[in-house]
């Protein structure tokens, strides 16, 4: 073979070999040991460049495929395995220069051109010798080379964004990019750097950044560009903008250009050859050539943010301020913003608007956050230069609002932020454009528009001139203006910044805003308001005001000054008689034909007027007795009526009539008023001594009837609208809306004083308002506003709604009503007839029912008759089809009211109204749906109607139903209808909604058949009946003829099952409690082993089946009759049940040995289902209790055991579940031990102690493992007495031994196996809080600190921090309240535990930069678990005084590394305080002086604090103690 390559140089370079051939040649001269030549890899890639280089030069004539064969020939060298072992071995291969060239040159030629002819692999190459160092010193060594490649690379990404080689593309640029930022940390010349930035890649990284933050590459559906890449490449691009023109080393440069006119002729001297660096760079960003038009002022605006970030981020530092600033208006001026004029700036639309804003919103930020703008240092050193600049950017921002833009908003309020002065002069027209006249609609705005509002009210409350932005407000509120076209000035957001910051004003600016306000309506509204709409449009948006300034102001209380009271009282009085009568007046007064517009906006700021000042005058007077509330008795009425409070004080009763006729025309704010005055008449009345006389209570009635009448016809048709709840945007729209929540809030004032019509009103609107579906949530930029279904949904889950009897009553009647509707629009057939037999449905008059109700309800006779009558009309229908059938609107309408009747409270309804709610729920349960989607639906259906049912027979007025309808006839309807329907299931009988269903069955069956127990009602006679019932069942008959169905475990077998079982487990307790009285019956015993017969026979035939699994119902009814068999005496014989029952006898013990047989193996898949797992837990309980059961020559002890153990060795059984199971694992385990023998427990025992081998964890058997330290903490939760108890005790120190080796390797493993050693913790805190007493030996208790030692508490998750950290913090703290004796020569031990726990706890709740807020609660727990262990402590003082200095400077000492949360710092606090309680005065000396200077003056702080908060407490609490 070495002929072959003889001379491979040679052909290589004849011309008369074929390209193919040389090709083949090179490519197995490559990858071939036994080719041999000097050099041979330099050679061969020596050949493939200069190839490359003569084809490029036109030197050389090659075919495409040739060229691109040649291409791939490199790349395949380049990345092979082969080059990488060479370099290894240290052998140099050199790149010429000219391969770098033509690489570079076909990238060009690819971003130019778009063509992609070869650059796959050309980028290919490009990305080999970039990943291999050896080859990348070629572009490192020659730094133009790797300045073009990465200039053309960015320009290929930004001109060809759709190329298919973007995503080879990126990660080229990604590694060019990571070698020139090494290449700039080792550059000396820092004006070449800056060259090659500016000159060569300024323009095309600006673009790719643009491109990339935009998510060009990164949108959903495309995935060309990882998002981590993404950010990588733009955190790269920065970097090496920030290194290359704005080093350090150009400081000099940029202070002499941008500080010249500042400091004259004096230059600073360096780096004088490199003049204006900032003019370089904005003169390359501005420049208009180097990308489309159409995105060249995106990338400016992008660009500007950044590049003065990165000015900030090099060069900001005390003394560089005024540097920093003047980069800003060079900048700014870069934005289209900025120079555009007039039409210009009319001309950009909204997008534009928003993309410059958020530029100069960053901008402005960057100004705050890094203190550039010093006010006082720019006004006395620099003549205010940066408050002209801002001055000039607020008249341009206010000059051309943009009120739909949220960055518009919050530009205004950083400059409001920097200085208030700056938007002063223009503080009307702001006022006017970012509020009063801005139409904001969306969401987001609306949020920029209150945080600016917030900032300006903030601004003037801390300068206290509060009435000086009134003074603004008032004047663009009075300007002439379109005033129909205004949006309501106080909406929720404006109306809560108002109130927040009337809340900090004192009382005397209040009182100058709320005169300011009189005022202003006094002399520019009142006197031109008649016939004007503008006005009176105005008039309103002052009245919102005023209502807003006297609303939310502080009251007047005992202990405000008397000059402010008088004050109050005047400024009342005057507003009183000056301002709301003569509103009220024009009301009484109109000037002829009264425009529409104009007489609503009149009585709506007449009326809110008048409310507000009434609402106020109360409340004042209520809370300050010198001032003193008006009152007055209107004019011509007798003297007996002027004790009940008036509407208004001065106003004539008759007056009120009028003004109630004008605002029942309109469905407004006037309306709304007037009900708020009835309704505060009525609190005054209420408020008054004399308020049950009789006159007193009729003017109640009136004024409640008013106030719901007002509304009612509004509130009938009802509105989807919401309201945000503010007075001021009530409309015709929001109105009913209002008006429902005013009566819904006042409703304990109102409802004692409606008739009865009125309430059923009431309760009608509740529950057509009422939202029967669930909804979604709304978005987080969905306003929270109220909606009619909201403020019902509100009171319905009210725990005042059950409370309010003449509502709640009223409720249930319309309910009721209502789902009887739903009922009979879906009766068939003959619906006389019909109603005759189902009259509680059918009667659809009130009377009618409560008729029924009376006649179905008597004791005697009569009631006898009625009752067996109601129960065969019920049975006949039932055997036959229900003369009701369900569509689908009338499915979805009754699934909408059982959703409402499950949420009342059904435990307290009267006997009539649950007699009927009983029926119509069983009427529902036994009706017809009309062509289900699915068997689920119905199976969802009946289950609801069925728990209801169960719900409703745990009320008071249970035994009501019994009046009706006799418990046995009850269980027959429900069963025949039952068992009819089910014949219609498709269902798997492992469906999750089957089992649902077949449990709620279960459940109401064993209610019934608990009342007949309890209540004694014929026990015998009713048993038998529903015994009788079951047998001639189908589902029964074909179990004692042996007849086999072809469905496999037909629905109606297994309600059969259901069924019985039931009987059963009610009547097997109840004959056992009568078995110890002498005269319990022996008809009984006789009616449960017939239903024990019977259940037997249906399981012999169910028991072939379960060869597929054990079924949950068909355990519970083994369970159920091994409890009969097991607890009631010998059976009869076989001939005396077949007498008796006429059946073949109970398969008896080979049933109870099949199922044990088949439940031991199938325990660990029963783990997952939590119904059948604890049926079979209870199966095997009973079934090692009854010896005669077990098979021969097996140990059911051992065997069960071992299932047990298979259920926690399952490695498919998750940890959570096994801890879930837990409990019933422990019920079975105390079962097993109290029938089992000392030796059985002994070999448990060993068991145990063999998997708790420390050889387990080093063959990595975890599930062994913790299995054994599981079923250790479950014998601790079993009662052991006698030997068993010794036994384990004596095992103890063995146990403790094999946990601490356990718990040495488990701590080892990566990551830490957490069940493990929660487990270990939780076991080891067992045994030695039950120990107390036989765990004498000290050595085991240094076992114990051994094992809190190792366990880690760093490195943790928030959960796993928070799950491990309480188990360590409880075992320490058995051993500190069980075993003093110990602890008391084990100090150190338990130091060494304490303060791991309190450091890691410092270390977890320190203040993170990144992190969920979740994660705070977790370490706030420990906090508070460290404080309780200080409490005990503090407790042993005598142990641990000598103790605490030491344990206060190791916290001091570890504090002092974070920051700690506030929130874990409180606990850790009084923890430690408890600390210094020990500490006596030598020891606090002694702190202050061995400390170090830091630590010293943390513990000077913690010490005045523990002084001042903590120990002047404490004495004050013994000062007063006996």
């Amino acid at each position: 073979m070495a002929a072959v390559y003889s001379g491979i140089s040679h052909k290589l370079k004849s011309k008369t070999t074929s390209w193919e051939d040389k090709l083949k040649l090179a490519h197995f001269a490559w990858i071939s040991h036994q080719c041999i030549l000097p050099n041979k890899e330099q050679v061969l890639l020596d050949w493939a460049r200069q190839s490359l280089v003569a084809f490029y030069k036109k030197k050389l004539e090659l075919k495409e495929d040739i060229v691109e064969r040649l291409w791939i020939y490199i790349d395949n060298i380049l990345h092979s395995r082969k080059l990488q072992n060479l370099f290894k071995n240290g052998k140099t291969i050199n790149l010429q220069v000219s391969l770098i060239k033509i690489i570079n040159e076909r990238i060009a030629e690819f971003s130019l051109s778009g063509s992609q002819t070869n650059i796959c692999a050309v980028l290919s190459c490009c990305q080999g010798i970039l990943s291999t160092p050896a080859l990348a010193v070629i572009y490192t060594a020659r730094q133009e080379l790797i300045v073009a490649l990465l200039s053309q690379l960015c320009w290929s990404a930004c001109r060809q964004p759709a190329a298919t080689v973007v995503a080879q593309l990126f990660e080229v640029i990604h590694l060019a990019l990571g070698h020139y930022l090494l290449i700039q940390q080792q550059q000396v010349n820092p004006r070449r750097a800056f060259g090659e930035v500016t000159g060569h890649l300024l323009q095309p990284c600006l673009v790719l950044r643009h491109l990339l933050s935009g998510g060009t590459w990164t949108q959903a559906g495309q995935g060309q560009l990882r998002q981590g890449l993404s950010r990588d490449l733009r955190s790269q691009i920065e970097a090496m903008l920030r290194s290359g023109a704005f080093q350090l080393e150009l400081l000099s440069s940029y202070k002499e250009e941008l500080l010249d006119q500042q400091q004259g002729d004096s230059k600073l001297g360096a780096m004088k050859n490199l003049l204006a660096p900032m003019d370089t760079v904005i003169a390359r960003l501005v420049d208009a050539g180097y990308c489309e038009s159409s995105l060249h002022a995106a990338v400016v605006a992008s660009s500007v943010a950044l590049l003065y970030k990165l000015f900030l981020d090099s060069y900001v530092k005390e003394g560089n301020q005024l540097l920093c600033f003047q980069v800003l208006p060079r900048l700014f001026g870069c934005l289209r913003i900025s120079h555009l004029q007039g039409e210009q700036l009319q001309a950009l639309s909204a997008s534009d608007w928003t993309t410059e804003l958020l530029v100069v919103e960053q901008l402005l930020s960057s100004v705050a956050s890094n203190n550039i703008y010093n006010i006082a240092a720019d006004k006395i050193r620099h003549g205010e230069a940066q408050f002209r600049f801002y001055r000039r950017v607020a008249e341009l921002l206010v000059n051309h609002p943009q009120a739909s833009v949220p960055a518009w908003f919050r530009c205004l309020r950083a400059l409001v932020s920097l200085n208030h002065l700056i938007l002063e002069p223009d503080l009307d027209d702001l006022l006017a454009a970012a509020w009063i006249d801005a139409d904001v609609a969306e969401f987001r705005t609306r949020k920029a528009q209150e945080a600016l509002i917030h900032t300006l009210f903030q601004t003037y409350v801390k300068l206290r001139q509060v009435p000086r932005l009134f003074e603004e407000i008032l004047g663009v509120m009075c300007r002439p203006a379109a005033e129909a076209l205004r949006q309501p000035v106080l909406a929720a957001g404006p109306s809560a910044v108002l109130c927040e910051c009337l809340l900090e004003l004192p009382l005397s600016q209040v009182l100058d805003t709320w005169s300011l306000v009189l005022e202003k309506f006094q002399s520019l509204v009142l006197p031109y308001l008649r016939d004007d709409a503008d006005m009176a449009l105005k008039s309103l948006s002052l009245s919102s005001l005023l209502h807003c300034v006297m609303f939310n102001m502080r009251s007047l209380d005992s202990n405000t000054p008397l000059p402010v009271i008088r004050r109050t009282q005047g400024t009342m009085q005057g507003m009183l008689r000056e301002l709301v009568k003569p509103l009220l007046g024009l009301l009484l007064d109109p000037p002829g034909p009264e425009p529409e517009l104009w007489l609503q906006k009149v009585s709506d700021s007449a009326l809110l007027l008048s409310h507000t000042w009434a609402q106020v005058d109360t409340v004042l007077g209520l809370n300050c007795s010198q001032y003193h509330a008006a009152s007055g008795a209107p004019t011509g009425v007798t003297p007996e009526v002027s004790n009940l409070p008036l509407l208004l004080p001065g106003v004539e009763t008759h007056h009120w009539k009028k003004i109630e006729k004008i605002t029942a025309q309109f469905d407004s704010l006037g309306r709304y008023c007037l009900e708020q005055l009835y309704l505060q008449k009525m609190k005054r009345t209420l408020m008054q001594t004399g308020f049950q006389c009789e006159e007193a209570l009729c003017t109640l009635r009136d004024d409640a009837a008013y106030i719901l009448a007002s509304g009612r016809e509004r509130l009938t048709v009802g509105t989807t609208a919401s309201w945000d709840g503010q007075v001021g945007t009530v409309s015709a729209v929001t109105y009913p809306v209002a008006h429902w929540h005013s009566i819904v809030s006042n409703l304990t004032i109102l409802t004692p004083y409606l008739c009865p019509d009125d309430v059923r009103y009431l309760a009608g609107v509740l529950l057509s308002t009422l939202p029967m579906n669930k909804v979604q949530e709304g978005s987080a930029d969905e306003e929270p506003n109220i909606t009619l279904e909201k403020i019902s949904e509100a009171l319905f889950h009210s725990s005042l709604f059950p409370e309010m009897q003449s509502l709640y009553s009223a409720f249930l009647v319309c309910l009721t009503e209502r789902y009887a509707g739903v009922l009979r629009s879906g009766a068939r057939g003959d619906l006389r007839l019909v109603s005759q037999q189902l009259p509680w449905v059918f009667g659809e008059d009130p009377a009618d029912v409560a008729h029924w109700e009376t006649k179905h309800t008597k004791v005697g006779p009569e009631g006898a008759e009625s009752r067996g009558e109601i129960a065969q009309n019920l049975l006949s229908l039932a055997k036959r089809d229900f003369p009701i059938r369900l569509g689908g609107e009338q499915l979805e309408s009754i699934l909408g009211l059982l959703d409402v009747v499950s949420a009342l409270q059904l435990d307290s309804l009267s006997a009539a109204c649950h007699v009927r709610c009983f029926l119509l729920l069983l009427s529902t349960a036994m009706a017809k749906l009309r062509s289900p989607r699915s068997s689920s639906q119905t199976l969802k259906f009946l289950t609801t109607c069925y728990r209801l049912l169960s719900y409703l027979q745990r009320g008071k007025s249970a035994r009501s139903v019994l009046k009706v309808m006799y418990i046995s006839d009850i269980f027959e309807i429900v069963l025949t209808s039952l068992f009819k329907a089910s014949s219609g299931f498709l269902t798997d009988r492992d469906d999750p909604s089957w089992l649902e269903f077949l449990r709620v069955i279960g459940t109401f069956l064993e209610q019934l058949l608990q009342m007949l127990v309890q209540m004694k009602l014929s026990p015998v006679l009713n048993f038998g009946k529903i015994i009788a019932f079951l047998s001639g069942c189908k589902g029964h008959t074909e179990a004692a003829s042996g007849k086999q169905v072809k469905t496999q475990d037909p629905p109606g077998r297994q309600l059969l099952l259901v069924s019985l079982t039931t009987l059963c487990q009610v009547l097997g307790p109840s004959v056992r409690e009568r078995g110890q009285q002498p005269e319990a019956p022996e008809a009984l015993l006789g009616l449960l082993q017939q239903a024990a017969v019977q259940l037997g026979t249906l399981l012999g035939l169910c028991a072939p089946r379960e060869s597929r699994g054990l079924h949950p119902a068909f355990l519970s009814s083994v369970c159920t009759l091994l409890e009969v068999d097991v607890g009631q005496p010998p059976r009869p014989s076989e001939t005396e049940i077949s007498r008796v029952t006429d059946q073949t006898p109970l398969p008896g013990p080979a049933l109870y040995r099949s199922v044990y047989s088949q439940v031991l193996p199938a325990l660990p898949a029963l783990a997952g289902h939590p119904q059948s797992f604890q049926a079979a837990v209870r199966f095997l309980a009973l079934f090692s209790s009854a010896p005669e059961l077990h098979p021969e020559g097996e140990s059911v002890f051992a065997s069960v055991f071992h299932a047990v153990r298979n259920v926690l060795t399952d490695p498919a059984v998750p940890v959570q579940v096994i801890q879930d199971i837990e409990p019933h694992l422990g019920a079975l385990l105390s079962h097993m031990l109290e029938v089992g023998t000392t030796e059985d427990f002994r070999t448990l025992l060993q068991c145990v102690l063999h998997g708790l081998d420390v050889r387990n964890a080093w063959q990595a058997d975890q599930p062994t493992v913790l299995s054994s330290v599981t079923l250790v903490k479950l014998l601790l939760s079993c009662p052991l007495d006698g030997e068993k108890s010794r036994l384990f005790w004596r095992a103890c120190p063995q146990i403790i031994t094999a946990l601490t080796l356990q718990n040495r390797e488990a701590c080892q493993e990566q990551p830490l196996p957490l069940a493990l050693v929660e487990s270990i913790l939780d076991v080891l805190a067992a045994l030695l809080r039950q120990g107390e007493e036989a765990i004498s030996n000290p050595h085991h208790i240094s076992l114990a600190f051994s094992i809190l030692l190792t366990v880690p508490l760093d490195h943790l998750k928030p959960a796993e921090y928070g799950s491990i950290f309480p188990r360590v913090h409880n075992a320490l703290f058995s051993i500190l309240q069980c075993h003093p004796k110990v602890m008391r020569k084990a100090i150190p031990s338990f130091l060494n535990c304490f303060n791991r726990l309190l450091f890691s706890v410092i270390h977890e709740g320190r203040q993170k930069d990144k992190g969920s807020a979740d994660d705070l609660p977790a370490a706030l727990e420990c906090a508070r678990l460290v404080e309780r262990m200080c409490s005990h402590i503090a407790a042993q003082a005598e142990d641990f005084a000598v103790f605490a200095p030491f344990m206060v400077a190791q916290y001091l000492a570890e504090v002092q590394k974070v920051t700690l949360c506030p929130a874990v710092k409180g606990p850790l606090r009084e923890g430690i305080y408890l600390l210094l309680d020990l500490c006596i005065e030598p020891d606090v000396q002694f702190l202050r002086a061995s400390l170090p200077p830091g630590t010293r003056d943390v513990f000077t702080e913690l010490h005045g604090d523990y002084t001042k908060h903590h120990k002047g407490k404490h004495e004050g609490e013994r000062r007063y103690a006996a």
